[in-house]
């Protein structure tokens, strides 16, 4: 016995040893982001439509992000994502970044990757930027990034790669700047991925590596007559026999995309030997917009709202250096918070951080410690005058339009108040949101642009019981802080569109169309 105990011991040691010396290597950090992909659109959180095995796999495997909330659209997330800062401290908290405006992120802003390069990494970047591409100065091989295979805009076929946009065409796939013709008709997340791939099998081990992969998938292609909006090959749709709806077929195999993406990555990862040494995010830049068959199913609103179902975001992180894997993380976290968090895990010290808004939260996704961040400023946009801001379980949400709980074809609310769970799946390993059918007050107790709405988002994430009227000292407080937020927000940049971006003076593709160096040095771009 005596033996026996002496060599486990011994096998216990060696496991301790072995995680110690891989913790203190500067982590390879791969984070995947996801675009458009709704709550209900992976089956982690319940979805029996769309299986999601690869995804389901890290995130079980890992820490399931519960209170995680992103922006409700493109542009702010990213910009959000790589400063730690909310897009009112940016000038982007209206709308996105359009192809025909001469605006991008702030070149006085410094970003994850630039930080990351500072500290020894090897930084790569593969997909969607849609951060600005007027001129050279704001594409990511000038912000931080090693190299870039990718697009500048927020949207293109999966084909073609070329982008419509107020009736202009044009091609935009590059390596750096180097257009990629040659890469016609091939299928955008099966490229892409193979790329991320290449760098992963192709990275010096001797320097750590970030992979930023904005994956294309499930953002819709081009609309219009000419245009296509959901694009998948047959062998990803043929995998969704049981789903009638043909648009939401097509939406499912996009995912099934995502999917088979994501478990090519983590092989990739652990054939290179990169994995053990690995920490990989997943996140979705927003909600899951409705009118492009993505579902936030039970949660209220689409892509473009402050409601829940616009900005509380699937995501996870996997990796064998937590220390506490297989768990629901609770606490609360934002977007923004990534870039401290990866800093601090890469070995900087956030003191050399300056002027963000996030936490780091890595004692919070590796070993559970109660979440530093106890509110989250959802959005100030001072043209839609639109609001929402959370403060423990307490949201607060102004001029917002009102909005519906959207339901994925085949499947109903059920009659006589059936409970959502029984139909919005049993696997309880999962993050489910619980709610009810909705009550018939829901529809008519809250309208955010006559009067602000407040909601207790832990009893009712659902968003179904208005309790402005209820509390009125608890509302009146969270409109002054609002208040204080607002008095540090910068005016949005809105630009009128140049016509001197039109991709008929680029050789029919979208390009950068200003040089700065030939503009006065007074001129305010960003």
């Amino acid at each position: 016995m005596a033996i026996h105990t002496s060599l486990i011991l011994k096998v216990v040691l060696s496991l301790l040893s072995w995680k110690l010396v891989i913790s203190s290597k500067q982590p390879n950090i791969i984070f995947i982001l996801a675009d458009d992909l709704g709550w209900d659109d992976v089956s982690f959180h319940g979805s029996h439509q769309i299986p999601t095995p690869n995804i389901d796999e890290l995130a079980y495997s890992g820490v399931l992000l519960h209170n995680y909330y992103v922006q409700p659209v493109c542009t702010p997330t990213r910009g959000a994502l790589l400063t730690g800062r909310y897009p009112m401290h940016l000038g982007l908290q209206h709308f996105v970044i359009t192809p025909n405006e001469p605006v991008g992120l702030p070149l006085n802003e410094t970003t994850l990757p630039t930080y990351l390069k500072k500290l020894g990494y090897s930084t790569h970047m593969v997909g969607k930027w849609h951060l600005g591409f007027f001129a050279k100065e704001y594409t990511p091989t000038y912000r931080g990034f090693d190299s870039h295979y990718g697009y500048f805009l927020g949207h293109q076929d999966y084909y073609t790669h070329n982008a419509l946009w107020n009736n202009q065409w044009g091609f935009d796939l590059r390596h750096n700047m180097d257009l990629q013709r040659s890469t016609f008709g091939e299928y955008g997340p099966e490229l892409f991925t193979t790329q991320a791939e290449k760098l992963i099998y192709d990275h010096d081990h001797k320097k750590p590596l970030f992979l930023y992969f904005a994956h294309q998938a499930v953002h819709y292609g081009n609309s219009g007559p000419n245009g296509t909006l959901l694009e998948a090959p047959y062998k990803y749709t043929s995998r969704f026999p049981h789903i009638a709806d043909h648009q939401r077929r097509i939406y499912a195999g996009m995912v099934s995309a995502l999917d088979d993406s994501v478990g090519n990555i983590t092989r990739a990862l652990k054939k290179s030997g990169l994995y053990n040494n690995s920490i990989i995010v997943f996140s979705t830049d927003n909600g899951g917009p409705h009118e492009c068959e993505a579902f936030n199913t039970p949660l209220r609103g689409t892509k473009n709202t402050l409601w829940e179902g616009g900005i509380r975001g699937a995501a996870f992180i996997h990796s064998v250096l937590l220390e506490k894997p297989k768990r629901v993380c609770e606490g609360m976290m934002h977007v923004v918070d990534w870039l401290p968090t990866m800093y601090h895990v890469a070995g900087g010290n956030l003191s050399d951080l300056h002027n963000l808004d996030g936490f780091n939260m890595w004692d919070t996704l590796s070993s559970g410690v109660s979440s530093p961040r106890t509110e989250i400023l959802h959005n100030i946009d001072p043209i839609t005058q639109t609001a929402a801001l959370r403060v423990g379980n307490l949201k607060v949400i102004v001029g917002e339009n009102k909005s519906d709980w959207f339901v994925p074809p085949q499947i109903t609310f059920g009659k006589n108040g059936t409970n959502l769970t029984k139909q919005f799946g049993s696997d309880h390993r999962g993050i489910i949101v619980h709610c009810s059918s909705v009550p018939p007050v829901a529809y008519k107790n809250c309208d955010p642009k006559q009067k602000p709405c407040l909601y207790n988002i832990k009893n009712d994430p659902c968003e179904y019981y208005n309790l402005a009227d209820e509390y009125p000292d608890v509302l009146q407080s969270l409109l002054y802080k609002l208040n204080d937020y607002n008095s540090t927000s910068v005016t949005p940049w809105v630009i009128p569109p140049d016509p001197r971006s039109n991709p008929s003076l680029h050789n029919d593709t979208w390009s950068p169309w200003i040089d700065l160096a030939d503009i006065a040095p007074d001129f305010e771009y960003r």
